[in-house]
């Protein structure tokens, strides 16, 4: 049976559908679910979850829209195991990690109250005698955990990247923002920061050059870069 007619039937209440749909879908499920592993939890437990959040896609799929599954799911998959983390309470971070996470603050703010500028993770890797992996992995580590469904964007800046990548069909908007959302959170430190400060904070390539301390033309090069690929997933 098709993909679309198998959620056809699942919204109407066939169980034999929903399995087999799940099926054909495991492949999915469980690259989201190994995104997740050694955090304390089985892998078939996690992969449950991942479960529930796709049958809550499937379920809230518009059969009208002209988009794929996998496309709609990923963030519902994704949401429902950040939220039973969030609920757990379970998000491990090590203390060492902690308190390196503590100094950086300290030290940013005494910085930017001393020069009214953003160190840099070069700096502070220097200023703390650490790596800039690390230094990234505490910085990352601080933010927690956050819900699928809660509010990031604000003043139009989720419609400001679809702009930039190329997207115009208004019907989708909602399932853009989901997948933007998740193909920015799963970025890598450096260009999920050059992404989150040209578009969310509005900073220029030079002020993003000078805060991660590169090129304004490597800023230019990888914002390209990341900006193509997140283009080619949405519409691929």
């Amino acid at each position: 049976m098709e993909e679309r007619q198998l959620m056809y039937e699942v919204q109407l209440g066939n169980v034999e559908a929903l399995e087999e749909l799940i099926n054909k879908n495991n492949g999915l499920i469980w690259s989201i679910v190994k995104r997740f592993l050694g955090r304390g939890y089985e892998r078939e437990d996690l992969y449950q979850i991942g479960c529930i959040g796709f049958i809550k896609s499937v379920k809230r799929f518009d059969l009208n829209f002209d988009y794929k599954l996998s496309t709609f799911a990923v963030p519902y998959i994704m949401g429902e195991i950040k939220k039973f983390f969030r609920d757990d309470g379970m998000i491990k971070v090590s203390r060492n990690i902690k308190e390196l996470n503590i100094k950086i603050n300290e030290i940013a703010s005494e910085y930017f109250d001393e020069t009214g500028e953003q160190i840099t993770v070069k700096k502070l890797a220097q200023i703390l005698n650490v790596s800039e992996e690390n230094i990234c992995i505490a910085i990352d580590a601080g933010r927690g955990v956050e819900s699928i469904n809660q509010e990031i964007y604000e003043n139009g800046r989720e419609e400001k990247i679809e702009r930039v990548i190329g997207r115009v069909d208004e019907q989708s908007k909602i399932v853009d923002k989901l997948t933007i959302n998740d193909m920015v959170e799963n970025l890598s430190f450096r260009d999920k920061t050059i992404i989150k400060l040209r578009y969310f904070k509005e900073k220029t390539q030079t002020q993003v050059a000078k805060i991660l301390g590169i090129s304004q033309v490597q800023v230019s090069r990888i914002e390209k870069k990341i900006l193509d690929q997140m283009k080619e997933k949405m519409v691929g």
